[in-house]
């Protein structure tokens, strides 16, 4: 799978909500109403993850999930990237 270019980036990033670039990454903050709100969400993520094959690296607070998305293989965003983070947002 290719890296994508800054302009695609940017205009696939625009179609997503809630969602930062930072540096060679998706990142995203979901704020729930506490711990066990965080987990569950991290539980209906996991499945998601698992069916594509691409895993999310998360950090996990109080009431916030921070999730962060890239392609190490190819060192950078890939359409994979967008996909996966299409399909969080659907949860």
């Amino acid at each position: 799978m290719a890296r994508l270019g800054a302009e695609e980036i940017e205009e696939r990033l625009s179609r997503l909500d809630g969602w930062s670039r930072q540096g060679e990454t998706l990142v995203r903050e979901r704020k729930g109403e506490n711990f066990l709100g965080s987990l569950e969400f991290v539980n209906r993520l996991a499945p998601v993850a698992e069916d594509m094959n691409h895993h999310p690296d998360l950090a996990i607070s109080w009431d916030t999930v921070t999730v962060t998305i890239t392609t190490h293989s190819e060192g950078g965003l890939t359409e994979k990237d967008f996909t996966l983070a299409e399909r969080i947002d659907a949860l």
